[in-house]
C-alpha cells in the first residue's frame, strides 16, 4: 500500500481501538454512546480511503459514507432521547442501574 494510504488508515485503526475499548469498559451509557460514535466514524474514514485508493474516479465509498453519517446522526438522537427517558427513571445512567428498570 502506498504510504498515503497509511496515513489515513492507522488513526482510523487507532480510533476504532479506542471505541471498542471505551464500549467494553465504559459503565456510562453516553460514554458507550460516544465510544460506538467513535467506531462508526472509523469505520467512515475506511470506506473513503478505501474507495479512493481501489476506485480513485468513482464516489461509492463516499455516498456510502453520508449515508452513513445521516443514519448515525438519527441513531444518536434515538439514543439520547432512550438515555433521557432512562434518567427520568432511575436518576442515574450507569448501566448497572438500568436492572431497576424491570418490574
Amino acid at each position: 500500500m502506498e504510504l498515503n494510504v497509511l496515513m489515513y488508515l492507522v488513526p482510523a485503526i487507532v480510533m476504532f481501538g479506542c471505541g471498542v475499548y471505551g464500549f467494553l469498559t465504559r459503565k456510562n451509557m453516553i460514554a458507550i454512546m460516544i465510544s460506538l460514535e467513535l467506531m462508526l466514524n472509523a469505520v467512515d474514514i475506511n470506506f473513503v480511503v478505501f474507495n479512493r485508493y481501489l476506485f480513485p474516479g468513482q464516489m461509492e465509498g463516499m455516498m456510502f459514507t453520508l449515508f452513513a453519517i445521516a443514519i448515525a446522526a438519527a441513531e444518536t438522537a434515538l439514543a439520547l432521547a432512550i438515555i433521557i427517558n432512562v434518567f427520568r427513571a432511575v436518576r442515574n445512567v450507569d448501566i448497572s442501574e438500568i436492572s431497576k428498570l424491570k418490574f
